[in-house]
C-alpha cells in the first residue's frame, strides 16, 4: 500500500470508531454547545460596553466556541491514539511495513475530518439563533480555514502527548492546555478592553491571531489584514506541534 491509502485507511478506521466509542467523541460536540448558550446569555450585557466590536454576543461567542469543538475533534483523536497504545493496536502498526510518516498523518487527517462535524452542528445553531454574518460566505470560509487548521493544531499535540505517554490518563493534561490557550487569549474580551497580566499574555497568544480571523465574518468584512495574522498563528503552531508528535513516534 503506498503512504496515502495508509494515511486514508488508519483515518477511515477512526471515523467508523465514533458511533463505537462515543464517550470519546461526544464531548467534542456537547461542550461547545454548552459553551455557546451559556456565554451568549449570561454575558449579553458586555455588547453594552464602549468599543465592544459585536451587537450580539452571539456574533462574538459562536466563532470562539465553534473553534473550541474543532479543537476537541482533535483531542478526542490523539485519545484514540493513547487508547490504540493501551491495546496493542499501535504497536502492531509500528511492526508494519507502514512508514512513519503515514502512521501519524493517518490519525492527524482524522482530527481534521472529524472538526466538520461540531463546525456544521454550531454554525447550524448559530443560524437558527439568529447570529450575524456581514461577511457572507467568505466569513464562513475563514471560519472554516481557522477550525479545520486549530483541529489538526489540536490533533499534533494530543497525538504527541499519547506517544509519549501511552495511557488514557494524559486526556486532563491535554484539556488543560487547550483551555488555557484559549481563555487566555481574547476569547471572551477584545484585546482592548482586557487589563492587567491577561492583557499581557492575549497580546502574545497566537489564539488571540487565530479567533480574530475566525470572527471577523461574523464582526464585519473579511479583510487580508485580519486574516493573514491567524494563518501566520496557525502555520506556526502546526510546524511546532507536528514537529513535537513526530519525534513521540517510537
Amino acid at each position: 500500500m503506498s503512504s496515502f491509502e495508509v494515511t486514508w485507511a488508519i483515518a477511515k478506521r477512526s471515523l467508523i470508531l465514533i458511533p463505537r466509542v462515543l464517550s470519546t467523541f461526544i464531548p467534542s460536540l456537547v461542550m461547545p454547545v454548552f459553551l455557546l448558550i451559556a456565554f451568549s446569555g449570561a454575558f449579553a450585557g458586555l455588547v453594552n460596553l464602549r468599543g465592544f466590536p459585536a451587537d450580539q454576543m452571539l456574533d462574538w461567542i459562536l466563532p470562539m466556541s465553534t473553534l473550541q469543538g474543532c479543537a476537541f475533534a482533535g483531542v478526542t483523536t490523539g485519545l484514540g491514539v493513547a487508547r490504540d497504545l493501551e491495546n496493542g493496536f499501535f504497536d502492531r502498526l509500528s511492526l508494519s511495513p507502514a512508514s512513519r510518516g503515514a502512521i501519524l498523518a493517518g490519525p492527524l487527517l482524522a482530527s481534521v475530518l472529524r472538526a466538520f462535524f461540531p463546525l456544521v452542528i454550531l454554525l447550524g445553531l448559530g443560524f437558527i439563533a439568529g447570529v450575524n454574518l456581514p461577511g457572507g460566505f467568505l466569513g464562513i470560509v475563514a471560519l472554516a480555514c481557522a477550525g479545520f487548521a486549530l483541529a489538526l493544531v489540536a490533533g499534533c499535540w494530543a497525538v504527541g502527548m499519547a506517544l509519549r505517554t501511552k495511557s488514557m490518563q494524559v486526556a486532563p493534561l491535554i484539556q488543560m492546555a487547550l483551555f488555557l490557550t484559549f481563555f487566555l487569549s481574547t476569547a471572551l474580551m477584545p484585546l482592548e478592553l482586557l487589563t492587567g497580566w491577561v492583557h499581557a499574555i492575549a497580546q502574545f497568544n497566537p489564539m488571540t491571531s487565530v479567533l480574530e480571523l475566525a470572527r471577523q465574518g461574523f464582526l464585519g468584512d473579511v479583510a487580508w489584514s485580519t486574516t493573514w495574522p491567524g494563518l501566520v498563528a496557525l502555520a506556526g503552531m502546526i510546524a511546532v506541534l507536528g514537529l513535537f508528535a513526530r519525534r513521540g513516534l517510537p
